[in-house]
């Protein structure tokens, strides 16, 4: 059995264990909120402590803090930001809707921390987590705060260089089949020719699309709450307490934050991080449109499309030798309907908030950033295992664009509609070829040859 420690905070004296760098609060709410087996998310608890650190600093240069103090407790928060003392954050994701149990649980361990420097140097002092940790500060503009901070960094370090590298490999692609024919289809069905470079193509603007619109929405995450303090007044901290930290957290970020320009609505809404999940949404639709078409181009490899060729990466059943099947595909597939699942979490949350505060903080900042994780991932994990590895099979492509009869449309300029129609439906009908067809109701040999060439029948965009 460990050993406890007797901790104290406002409402009595609780034991906590000796290894344990948190204190009384932590400890009330390890026992109040066993729920789930969720804790709160690494990035917003780094995110939290690194704005810890630089409000130690600014409180330093303020006058508000000494300067051995403010010292110790940025080097505290270095310290955490480190890695190695995540364990020290144990809390469930499900607690108060302002995130306050996790906010004093950082608070709780940079003051131990800090206070453990202090004594090495010969200077101790007992280091406070609310007078000294969270001196000008409230869970109401922190959190948010480390929200918009830990958002930002999770787009700019996972998702954008995922995006970006499968964005370039579909390039690429695209242009080394500029000129390999196939059959389009819609609704299914057998439609007139187009490039496999224009297919994937196609793809590679979607994902621009969804590129466009997530960077769309970083620059209102660069508002910050902090300042605000309670209800957004900015009580009981320095008038430029905010805008200071913004300033220093961009010098160690290099993102440029600035302060919120209304403190009351920074507490009050989280429409910033509803419409960067919008766009992450726009992103798995467009993920989920890619993963379906290359698993259906995919299919066969002998009664499906078979068109194109996927490397072989695992066995794909326990029961059916040789069977090997498009998991990438799947995997992407499915992170995008969790992801559309997260936004309408994120939604709901945004919008049930009362008054001057949101008190649904944790569910939005777990479901942003959880679908930054999982499309990042999975959009690696799908250009690395199957993109970079596929190949167009032009043999049966050639054979499908052989045998289709709506290469008949390009006879409609020449014959007409009706009279097109009626070699289609002839050909169908007697399963023969559609060149057969058009020569048995009159059409010329040469006439068909040059009319119905699938070359001829790509349109100025694939001719340029």
């Amino acid at each position: 059995m460990n050993e406890r420690r007797l901790a104290t905070d406002s409402m009595g004296a609780i034991e906590v264990d000796t290894d344990a760098l948190w204190g009384a609060q932590t400890q009330r709410a390890l026992a109040h909120f066993a729920i789930g087996g969720e804790r709160m998310p690494a990035e917003l608890l780094h995110a939290l402590v690194r704005l810890k650190g630089v409000a130690a600093t600014v409180n330093g240069r303020l006058g508000r803090l000494d300067a051995a103090l403010a010292q110790a407790i940025d080097d505290a928060a270095n310290a955490v930001l480190a890695g190695q003392l995540d364990a020290q954050f144990p809390l469930s994701l499900w607690q108060s809707g302002s995130g306050t149990q996790s906010h004093m649980n950082v608070n709780e361990v940079l003051a131990t921390l800090a206070g453990q420097d202090l004594t090495a140097r010969q200077a101790p002092r007992p280091v406070h987590p609310n007078d000294d940790v969270n001196l000008g500060q409230s869970s109401n503009d922190m959190v948010p705060g480390a929200m918009h901070v830990a958002a930002l960094l999770a787009v700019r370090e996972r998702l954008q260089p995922a995006l970006a590298a499968l964005i370039a490999t579909l390039g690429e692609l695209a242009l080394r089949h500029a000129h390999d024919v196939k059959l389009g289809r819609t609704h299914l069905q057998d439609a007139v020719p187009m490039t496999v470079g224009a297919e994937i193509g196609a793809w590679r603007s979607q994902l621009l699309l969804a590129r466009a619109a997530t960077d769309a929405t970083l620059p209102a995450l660069q508002a910050l709450a902090v300042g605000a303090t309670a209800v957004g007044t900015g009580l009981n901290t320095h008038p430029d307490f905010g805008a200071a930290v913004c300033r220093e957290l961009s010098l160690r970020t290099g993102i440029a934050f600035i302060q919120a320009p209304d403190l009351y609505a920074a507490l009050a809404g989280h429409e910033a991080l509803v419409a960067l999940h919008g766009a992450l949404k726009v992103l798995a639709v467009a993920l989920m449109k890619i993963a379906n078409d290359v698993r259906l181009l995919a299919s066969g490899p002998r009664g499906g499309l078979a068109e194109m060729l996927l490397p072989a990466n695992e066995p794909g059943s326990s029961i059916m030798p040789g069977k090997v099947n498009p998991t990438q595909c799947e995997a992407l597939a499915m992170v995008a309907c969790q992801v559309i699942g997260n936004d309408v979490a994120v939604t709901c949350g945004a919008a049930g908030g009362h008054l001057q505060l949101n008190t649904y903080k944790p569910l939005i900042a777990a479901n942003v950033l959880r679908s930054v994780r999982l499309l990042a991932d999975a959009m690696q994990s799908f250009e690395t295992h199957t993109v970079l590895g596929m190949v167009p099979d032009t043999r049966r492509m050639a054979e499908q664009l052989a045998g289709s009869l709506m290469l008949v449309t390009a006879l409609t300029p020449h014959i007409g509609y009706d009279r097109a129609a009626q070699i289609a439906h002839r050909a169908h009908q007697e399963k023969s070829s559609l060149r057969e067809a058009a020569l048995a109701l009159g059409v010329q040999a040469g006439d068909f040859d040059r009319w119905a060439d699938p070359h001829f029948m790509l349109g100025a965009a694939s001719q340029s």
